[in-house]
C-alpha cells in the first residue's frame, strides 16, 4: 500500500470528540482534525492536505463544506511535532508541573478560506468543552500557524483584536513585522527582510549584476520580491525582468514561463511557495528550457516533493538559503513507534490470524522508513514548531509562577492578552541548544543554511551545505560561501556567467546604452590623459602633471623627458660639426701664423684676423652649451655666450672693413685718416661694441635671466626641458644688437666692394654678411615654429652655420692663396700692381 494511503488512514483512525454546537457557524469544519483536552489549550493550523476542491455555490441549497485531497506530508510532520513537544511538556515536573497542556489542529487545505474557517472554528470554540460555550472568551491561549503567510496574515488580522498570539513556524513575510497592525503575532522563523537582501548579497559575491526574478503573487513573494529589488539596486545588480503568478492563474505562468525562454539573463532568483515552484518546474520541463542557474528562498530549496526524474535538469546546481537541519532527541523513535503502531495496529488479534499476519509481515517493511524523519527536507522547520510550542509554555510558565509571587493577582485568569505580554519577554534555551526569544517585531535571529542541489555517486539528489548566513555575527562574519564546493546549473563546475555587459578591463570606463538598465553598457576607452586602474571604471582619472597614462591607460607613469642630448643622433652631429668648425678654426689660424710674414696675411690687418679666428673658435664651442640637460648655469651661459662672441666676431669683421675703407682714403693725397683709425683704435672699437653686449647681458641676468623650464604644454605625453628666457625682451636685445653689428657690417663691407684693390677683403666681408644676415633672418621663424628639442637644434644650425659661412667666406680665399696661388702672395699682387688671373 502506498504511504500516502496509511496516513489517510491514520487520520480516520484518529479520535475526535463530539463537542457542542451551540455556536458553529455554517460551513465551518465540524471538528478539528487532530485533538486533546487539557488544562491549557494551543490551537494549531496546517495545511495537511493541499488540494481543495470548492462546491458549488448556487444558492439554492445549503453550502456544503470543503473538500480536500492530496496529502503534504511537510505541515503533516509540523503538526506530528506539535504534538511530540506537547506530550514532551507535559511529562516534565520543571515546566507548567501538574498542568496539562491540550491542543486543537485544524487541516486548512492550503486554502485560505479554509483557513478562515479554521481560524473561526478556534476562536469560537467549536467541537470544545460545554464550558467554552461562545461565553466571549478564547478557549485556546495561542495558536501555532499558518503555514503560508498569506494565510497568516489572514490569521493574525482576525486573532489581532482579540488579542490571540499567533507564534508561526514557516510564515516569513516581511509585512508581518509591524507591530501596530500585527500586535499579537510572533514567529521562530527570521523574517524574508533578512532573506532578501542576503540572496542579493549572494548574487552580488557571486558577480552576477544580470539576473530574472520570479516570485508568487501573494504576501510572501511580493513582499520578499520588494526587499530583493532594493537591495539588489544598492548593489548595482540589474533585474531583466521580474515577473510573478499564483498557482490558480495558469495563464499567467504561461507567460512568465515565455518571459523566461527569451530572456538573455543566465540566474533566475525565485521567490516562490513549494506548490507555484512546483508548478514552475513542470511547466519549464514540458518546454524544455534548462541551463538556467535558479536562486531560491526557503520555501522550496529543500523540497523533495519537487524531485523528479526530469526535474534535475532545471533544478540541478541550485542554490538557496534553508534553515539547519536538527535532529530533535526523540522525534524519530516517536513517530516511528507511536505513529506506525497507530496507523498500522499489528498487535492486534481479532480476525482472521493469518491474514492480519500476512498484512503484518506487510506492515514490517514500513519500518524501514526510518529515515523517513532524516530524509524529508522539511524537518528544518519542525525545530521552528518545537521552539513555538515550547515558547507559549514558558510564557504561561511565568504567568503561573507570577500568581505564585507576591504583587500578583491571586485570582487571575490566564488569558491569551496575558501570554501575549510574557511571549515578548521568554528568553530560553531548547534541549538541542537554540536560543530562544523574540525581537521588537515579534522575529527571530536570521541563520540560515546555503544549500546546493547536487547528486551523489548513486545519482541520488542531496541538498549539500555550501555556506551559511548568520545576523547574529559580525557584518565582516556574517555570510560566507565556498565555492570550491558548488556545483553550478547543469552539473558544471565553472560558474556560469550571467551579466548584461562583460566587464570593462582597466583602462576603459563604462558608459550607459540609452533606455537600458546601468548594467548594460559599453565599455570606452579613457580619454587623452586618464587613466582607470580598476575593473568597470564609471570614470577615468587624470593623471598628475609630471604623469601620463602608459599604452594600457591602466596607470600613470612619469612622462618621457626631452632635450638635446650628446648622446642622441642628432646631437652627436651637431657637436661633430662644432668640434669640427673649432678645429678647421684652429687649422687656419696656424696657417695664418705661419705665414704672418707674408703679403696677404699682413695686408688684411693680421691682429684683427687671430681675434676673428679665436671669436670663431668661441663662437663654434658656445655651440655645446646648447646640448645637454638644461640647468641655471647651462641655460645663463648659452645665450650670454651666443650673444657675446658673436658680437666680438662682427665687432672684429667691422673692424676689418673699416680698416679697408680708411686704406683707401688713406691712398688719397692729403689724406690723414689712417692716424683716426690705427691698430689702438681698432682695438678699442673691438672692445666698445663687445661692452655694450656684456653690458646688456649683465642687465639682462640681474632682471629676469633664463632658467630651466619643464614644458608640459606643447607635447601632453612628455615634458620638454627647456631654457625659458626669463626676459624676453633681453633676448631679443641681444639678439638685435648682433643683427645691427651685422647690417652695419654688411652696409659697409656693400660700400667698399667696388674699391679698386686687386685683392678687396670688402666684397668677400659683403658675401660673409649676406649669408650671416640670411641664417639669422631665416632663424627667427623656424626658432619660433621649432617644438621642443628642435627648437634648440635650430638655434645651434644658426650658429654653427653662420660662423662656418664667415670662416669660409672671409678665410677661404686667402688660405686657397697661400696654400694653391703662392706665386700671388706678394706685395705686387696684393696692391695690383700686376695683372693675374682672376681667382
Amino acid at each position: 500500500m502506498p504511504l500516502f494511503l496509511y496516513i489517510l488512514l491514520l487520520f480516520h483512525q484518529l479520535p475526535t470528540k463530539a463537542g457542542n454546537t451551540l455556536c458553529r457557524m455554517m460551513g465551518y469544519p465540524k471538528h478539528p482534525l487532530l485533538s486533546k483536552d487539557g488544562e491549557i489549550m494551543i490551537g494549531a493550523l496546517f495545511a495537511i492536505r493541499s488540494k481543495e476542491t470548492l462546491p458549488p455555490f448556487d444558492f439554492a441549497q445549503k453550502p456544503q463544506l470543503l473538500s480536500c485531497s492530496s496529502v503534504n506530508l511537510r505541515d503533516f510532520r509540523m503538526a506530528q511535532i506539535m504534538i511530540f513537544a506537547i506530550e514532551e511538556i507535559n511529562r516534565s515536573e520543571s515546566l507548567l508541573p501538574n498542568i496539562s497542556i491540550g491542543y486543537r489542529i485544524y487541516d486548512t487545505c492550503g486554502s485560505r478560506q479554509s483557513a478562515m474557517s479554521a481560524t473561526m472554528g478556534l476562536m469560537n470554540g467549536q467541537e470544545l468543552a460545554a464550558e467554552y460555550k461562545c461565553n466571549g472568551q478564547s478557549p485556546i491561549h495561542a495558536i501555532i500557524g499558518e503555514t503560508e503567510s498569506s494565510a497568516t496574515v489572514i490569521l493574525s488580522r482576525t486573532t489581532g483584536p482579540f488579542k490571540i498570539p499567533v507564534i508561526s513556524h514557516s510564515a516569513s513575510c516581511e509585512c508581518l513585522s509591524n507591530r501596530k497592525k500585527y500586535p499579537s503575532f510572533f514567529r521562530t522563523i527570521a523574517s524574508d527582510y533578512h532573506q532578501g537582501r542576503a540572496l542579493a548579497y549572494i548574487v552580488k559575491h557571486l558577480g552576477w549584476s544580470w539576473v530574472g526574478a520570479v516570485n508568487s503573487d501573494n504576501d510572501y513573494g511580493n513582499n520578499v520580491m520588494s526587499i530583493f529589488l532594493n537591495t539588489a539596486q544598492k548593489e548595482e545588480i540589474c533585474v531583466e525582468y521580474s515577473v510573478k503568478f499564483y498557482r490558480t492563474e495558469p495563464e499567467k505562468l504561461k507567460k512568465v514561463v515565455e518571459t523566461i525562454k527569451k530572456s538573455t539573463a543566465k540566474v533566475i532568483v525565485a521567490f516562490v511557495s513549494l506548490i507555484e515552484m512546483d508548478l514552475l518546474i513542470e511547466q519549464l520541463n514540458i518546454q524544455n528550457i534548462t541551463g538556467f542557474q535558479l536562486i531560491g528562498g526557503e520555501g522550496w530549496i529543500t523540497a523533495k516533493s519537487l524531485i523528479t526524474p526530469n526535474s534535475f535538469l532545471v533544478l540541478g546546481g541550485s542554490l538557496g538559503f534553508a534553515f539547519r537541519k536538527i535532529n530533535i532527541e526523540g522525534f524519530s523513535d516517536y513517530v516511528i513507534k507511536s505513529f506506525w503502531e497507530t496507523a498500522l495496529p499489528c498487535s492486534k488479534t481479532e480476525g482472521n490470524s493469518s491474514q492480519h499476519a500476512l498484512i503484518c509481515s506487510s506492515y514490517q517493511d514500513l519500518l524501514t522508513l526510518k529515515n523517513y524523519n532524516e530524509d524529508v527536507p522539511e524537518q528544518r522547520y519542525a525545530s521552528n514548531v518545537y521552539k513555538a510550542v515550547y515558547a507559549v509554555a514558558h510564557s504561561l510558565h511565568s504567568l503561573l509562577n507570577c500568581k505564585e509571587q507576591t504583587g500578583c493577582e491571586k485570582s487571575l485568569t490566564i488569558q491569551p492578552k496575558h501570554v501575549v505580554e510574557a511571549l515578548k519577554k521568554v528568553n530560553f534555551t531548547v534541549k538541542f541548544g537554540d536560543h530562544v526569544w523574540f525581537d521588537s517585531t515579534g522575529g527571530a535571529v536570521a541563520h540560515y543554511e546555503v544549500v546546493n542541489w547536487q547528486q551523489d555517486s548513486n545519482r541520488s539528489l542531496q541538498f549539500k551545505p555550501v555556506g551559511y548566513f548568520d545576523t547574529s555575527l559580525p557584518p565582516d562574519q556574517s555570510f560566507m560561501l565556498k565555492t570550491e564546493n558548488v556545483i553550478w546549473a547543469g552539473g558544471q563546475l565553472e560558474k556560469p556567467r550571467s551579466v548584461c555587459s562583460e566587464s570593462c578591463p582597466p583602462g576603459t570606463r563604462k558608459a550607459a546604452q540609452k533606455g537600458r538598465p546601468v548594467c548594460c553598457y559599453d565599455c570606452i576607452p579613457c580619454a587623452e590623459g586618464e587613466i582607470s586602474n580598476e575593473t568597470d571604471s564609471i570614470n577615468c582619472k587624470q593623471c598628475p602633471g609630471e604623469y601620463w597614462p602608459n599604452a594600457e591607460k591602466n596607470k600613470c607613469v612619469l612622462k618621457a623627458v626631452e632635450f638635446l642630448s650628446f648622446t642622441e643622433i642628432m646631437g652627436i652631429v651637431l657637436v661633430f660639426f662644432s668640434l669640427f668648425g673649432v678645429g678647421l678654426t684652429v687649422l687656419v689660424a696656424i696657417l695664418f701664423y705661419s705665414k704672418k710674414n707674408t703679403p696677404i696675411v699682413k695686408a688684411n690687418n693680421s691682429e684683427l684676423s687671430f681675434l676673428l679666428l679665436f671669436s670663431l673658435s668661441l663662437c663654434f664651442l658656445c655651440s655645446l652649451t646648447f646640448i645637454g640637460r638644461p640647468t641655471e648655469w647651462s641655460c645663463m651661459l648659452r645665450h650670454t655666450a651666443f650673444g657675446i662672441t658673436f658680437v666680438l666676431c662682427i665687432s672684429c669683421i667691422l673692424g676689418k672693413t673699416m680698416v679697408v675703407l680708411m686704406a683707401f682714403k688713406a691712398t688719397l693725397p692729403g689724406s690723414n685718416v689712417m692716424k683716426w683709425f690705427g691698430p689702438a683704435q681698432q682695438r678699442f672699437s673691438v672692445l666698445a661694441f663687445t661692452l655694450i653686449q656684456v653690458l646688456i647681458c649683465l642687465l639682462w641676468l640681474t632682471i629676469s635671466p633664463p632658467y630651466p623650464h619643464k614644458n608640459m604644454k606643447y607635447y601632453k605625453e612628455k615634458i620638454i626641458i627647456e631654457c625659458s628666457l626669463g626676459s624676453t625682451l633681453g633676448f631679443w636685445a641681444v639678439l638685435g644688437y648682433v643683427g645691427l653689428l651685422a647690417v652695419l657690417c654688411f652696409i659697409l663691407a656693400f660700400l667698399a666692394r667696388t674699391l679698386p684693390d686687386n685683392f678687396n677683403e670688402a666684397k668677400f666681408i659683403t658675401f660673409s654678411m649676406l649669408i650671416f644676415c640670411a641664417v639669422w633672418i631665416t632663424f627667427i621663424p623656424a626658432y619660433v615654429s621649432s617644438p621642443g628639442k628642435f627648437t634648440v637644434a635650430v638655434e645651434i644650425f644658426a650658429i654653427l652655420a653662420s660662423s662656418f659661412g664667415l670662416l669660409f667666406c672671409i678665410f677661404a680665399p686667402k688660405c686657397y692663396i697661400i696654400l694653391l696661388k703662392s706665386d700671388q702672395n706678394t706685395k705686387q699682387h696684393v696692391m695690383g700692381k700686376t695683372t693675374c688671373q682672376s681667382y
